[in-house]
């Protein structure tokens, strides 16, 4: 499965930007560059049918029909019901009236589990339920190997009610096993959370087949606009207190959103699907639905895998630095994170003068730095990119690495 990296960039208008002209973009980790068919449905909602959605005259029914066809479409490639996905304008925002509602459910003494490889967006929304009483038991990675171990965690599991932990580091990058650590969680009786920030751009997960109770992500890391998607499957969601309107609470795809929703930016998430679809029919795959979603998942990941292998060669055989996380592409996605002898930060600005974008800083991965021993203050030096990144990239980023470290 060879990715047309022509084909692929082609689809992105950035590429085509002169102002980005010869710039490497390495920092995909905050954000993706967004594709042709997500631009033009935004543009085209804000053309046409900037007014309420729902309303029985034409312009307000495509609004209407255009948000739905975003929730159906992708709901569909994440293998859940239309129902289960819901939109909202951050993860952040996603996770903390989740928390609010996760708090309603538990009762004073309840335990629950969260992992020191989080974000702080996962992390920080859970371990404040101690404020309610809650206990929050850690779910610690291994400083040597920056994993998450599995054996350790059946007894955290031990009498808790929910587990909170990431389908990727958005620093160490090592991809965890979500669908047995769901099912570790799930014969112990307890439900499931799952961070896919740092995932869902390198191919849209399964997540039906995963067994995540919930799982969030953001569109504007996945090709799209800024808005957040938690999947909830319907069970857990019917357990929880609604945190919207009393009139909304019976619809599961309203019953997190308090307030709501950029009906613009909804219905422009529909673009991400139409791009899944076409790359993965350009690449020989099927043309629409889940199939083409697990097709185009696959043909990412190989092109990724690809283009890691010889970046993470490069800079395990540097003793001036240290790599988080695996040093084998496969196990990882392609979010690189490198502790150097300086501040990582002014290192990040010094690349811009080869035209290459990267990011230094703790990336709200305060808790897994200091776990690793990582002062959070200096920071690390983060390298991210996607499958539309190119082999001639990483060469302008390794030349950029060995004139400025």
């Amino acid at each position: 499965m060879t990715l047309d990296a022509a084909w692929v960039r082609a689809q992105f208008p950035a590429f085509s930007e002169p102002s980005l002209q010869g710039w490497a973009f390495f920092e995909n980790a905050g954000g993706s560059y967004a594709c042709a068919p997500v631009i033009d449905r935004l543009t085209r909602f804000y053309r046409e049918r900037k007014l309420q959605p729902y309303a029985p005259y034409p312009a307000s029914e495509a609004a209407g029909a255009e948000m739905d066809e975003a929730r159906s479409r992708l709901a569909a490639m994440l293998g859940v019901q239309t129902q289960e996905l819901s939109f909202g304008p951050s993860t952040s925002q996603n996770s903390y009236v989740l928390a609010q509602a996760v708090c309603g459910w538990l009762s004073p003494g309840d335990a629950i589990v969260v992992s020191d490889q989080d974000h702080e967006a996962n992390a920080g929304v859970w371990r404040r339920l101690a404020e309610a009483g809650i206990e929050v038991r850690e779910w610690r990675l291994d400083p040597e190997t920056h994993s998450l171990q599995a054996d350790s965690l059946p007894p955290l599991l031990d009498g808790a009610k929910l587990l909170c932990f990431p389908h990727c580091s958005n620093v160490v990058g090592e991809i965890n096993d979500v669908a047995a650590i769901c099912a570790l969680a799930r014969e112990a009786g307890v439900r499931t959370v799952v961070d896919g920030v740092s995932y869902a751009p390198h191919g849209l997960p399964d997540v039906g087949a995963l067994g995540a109770d919930v799982y969030l992500f953001s569109a504007y890391k996945t090709y799209g606009p800024h808005q957040g998607l938690m999947v909830i499957r319907e069970s857990f969601g019917a357990e929880l207190p609604g945190q919207a309107h009393f009139f909304n609470n019976d619809t599961l795809y309203k019953r997190f959103t308090p307030a709501g929703p950029d009906h613009a930016q909804v219905a422009a998430s529909a673009g991400i699907a139409d791009y899944l679809e076409a790359l993965s029919a350009q690449h020989s795959g099927p043309a629409t639905g889940a199939p083409a979603a697990r097709h185009a998942h696959d043909v990412m990941r190989a092109r990724e895998v690809e283009l890691l292998a010889p970046l993470l060669e490069y800079l395990s055989a540097r003793n001036d630095l240290r790599l988080l996380g695996p040093r084998r592409a496969e196990a990882r996605a392609p979010t690189v994170a490198v502790s150097l002898r300086e501040p990582a930060e002014p290192v990040a600005a010094r690349l811009a003068a080869h035209k290459v974008m990267a990011g230094g800083g703790d990336f709200y991965a305060r808790r897994p730095l200091g776990a690793l021993g990582i002062d959070p203050e200096v920071g690390v030096l983060r390298l991210s990119f996607t499958h539309y990144t190119t082999p001639a990239e990483i060469e302008q980023l390794i030349a950029a690495l060995d004139a400025e470290l």
